[in-house]
Order: structure tokens, then C-alpha cells, then sequence
């Protein structure tokens, strides 16, 4: 394939990008009217982000601001997908900025954790690196056997990765395990007992309402790492069997050249 201008006047569907240069000129290349970056996924993503780093400006003195940006941050994360879908506006460049912007956003909400509560630090930094790597290895593993998205499982490869990367449970638990995050920010904060707050009584009472929320989301949040942990051996298995594969492949070559010769 030349990289000249004759590549930048085919049509987009017939154009099999296999060049890193080829790609940076159809990016640069790209008119108005289709312009990835302004797609409106991708603009959904890009106020994520702004929405993310202002949550964070809060964190430390404004738990009120910090906890509303942070969840409508989480929240547009639903509405991207079906912007996506809707109106046929899918793209690779979308598909990594979600995924990124969900890491980093988490991954900074753990960092505070980890000074907050510097007793279990370990394993909030733990959690960091297990998200990171499952999410990377994963990616990559799709990326590799060719798949069109990493949400795409099939039941043969893994029955629970294909059960959780359906939209409303992907929701869920996506969902659940930020609320568990975000009850252990707020329980640095709220220190009024539901007794006082509520008027309950008993058990409950004794308890303020974000202790009772962590509580409730804990099982999801154990249950979202117990799948980053099933992903992450699963696409180190899928990454494993491509190299086999590969260097079958090569020795194959090599047996038919030493043939030729």
C-alpha cells in the first residue's frame, strides 16, 4: 500500500490501515463532517474528563462537590455506549478513551484512599495494579486475536467475562464498585451515627449512612476484582497461546525454506 496521497482518497472501507504513518495522515486528514475526535461519544468522554479533574480539585476540603462531580463523571459513562450505537459513531479511539479515563479516574480516588487510610495502603495500591494490568493484558489480548471490541466475549473463551461484559451488568457492577470507593472517601466525613441523622434505632443506628453504603456495595467491589483477576488470566492465556501459535508458524516456515534449499 503507498503512503501518498492516493491512500487519502480511497474510501474509508476499503482502506486497511497496517502502518502507524498511514494512520497519523487519515487523522490528520479527516474533514468536519466525519471527524472522530468530535464525535459525540468521544465528546461525552472529553467532559468525563474535565468532570473527573475537577472532582479531584475538591477531594480534600469539599467532599460534597468532589462526591457530586465524581459520580456524574461515573454516570455519563453509561450514556456514552448508547451515543456510541445510536448514532453509528464507534470507534477504537472511543473504546480506549472509556476504558483510560474509567483507570485513571478510579485509580485517583485510591490514591487518596491510600492516604486516608495509610493502614491499608497496600492494598489499595494492590487494587490499582491489579485494575491496570487486567485492563492492559486484556486490551491487548483483544487487540491481537483480531477482536472489534475487548467487550466482546465468547462463551467458549470465558462464560463469566461474557456475562459481565453485558451492558446492564457491566453497569452494575461497574456502578457498585465506585460506591464502594466513594462510601470510603465519605466515611471520612460523615461521622453522624443514623440515630441522630435518621432517628433508627438498633444496629443499623449505630452506624452513619455511608458506612451502611459501604456495606451494601462491598460484595460488588469483590466481585469486580475477583473478574479483574479471571480477565487478567485469561488474556495472559489468550496472549501465551498467540506466541505458540507465532512460533509454530515460524518453524513451519523455516522446515519449508530448509526444504527449498
Amino acid at each position: 500500500m503507498s503512503n501518498g496521497p492516493a491512500v487519502l482518497t480511497r474510501r474509508r472501507g476499503s482502506i486497511d490501515v497496517v502502518d502507524a504513518k498511514v494512520a497519523v495522515d487519515l487523522a490528520t486528514a479527516q474533514t468536519y463532517s466525519e471527524n472522530v475526535f468530535l464525535f459525540v461519544p468521544n465528546l461525552i468522554g472529553y467532559a468525563r474528563i474535565i468532570l473527573a479533574a475537577l472532582s479531584l480539585h475538591y477531594m480534600s476540603y469539599h467532599p460534597k462537590y468532589c462526591t457530586v462531580l465524581y459520580c456524574i463523571s461515573c454516570l455519563l459513562d453509561a450514556f456514552d455506549g448508547h451515543a456510541a450505537r445510536a448514532l453509528g459513531q464507534a470507534s477504537k479511539f472511543g473504546a480506549v478513551l472509556d476504558m483510560v479515563t474509567d483507570r485513571c479516574t478510579t485509580t485517583s480516588l485510591l490514591c487518596y484512599l491510600t492516604s486516608a487510610y495509610p493502614d491499608w495502603a497496600l492494598g489499595f495500591q494492590f487494587l490499582i495494579a491489579l485494575d491496570f494490568s487486567s485492563h492492559y493484558m486484556h486490551m491487548n489480548s483483544s487487540l491481537v486475536t483480531g477482536s472489534k471490541s475487548h467487550k466482546r466475549i465468547n462463551s467458549d473463551v470465558s462464560r463469566l467475562l461474557r456475562a459481565y461484559y453485558n451492558p446492564t451488568t457491566l453497569f452494575i457492577v461497574c456502578a457498585g464498585n465506585e460506591l464502594f470507593y466513594i462510601a470510603l472517601y465519605l466515611m471520612k466525613w460523615v461521622h453522624t451515627p443514623l440515630s441522630e441523622s435518621f432517628g433508627i434505632t438498633g444496629v443499623l443506628g449505630a452506624h452513619t449512612w455511608a458506612e451502611l453504603m459501604a456495606w451494601v456495595s462491598a460484595p460488588i467491589c469483590l466481585y469486580k476484582n475477583f473478574v479483574n483477576v479471571v480477565q487478567l488470566w485469561k488474556a495472559a492465556k489468550i496472549l501465551v497461546g498467540v506466541d505458540l501459535a507465532e512460533r509454530a508458524k515460524a518453524r513451519e516456515e523455516e522446515l519449508l525454506r530448509g526444504k527449498r534449499e
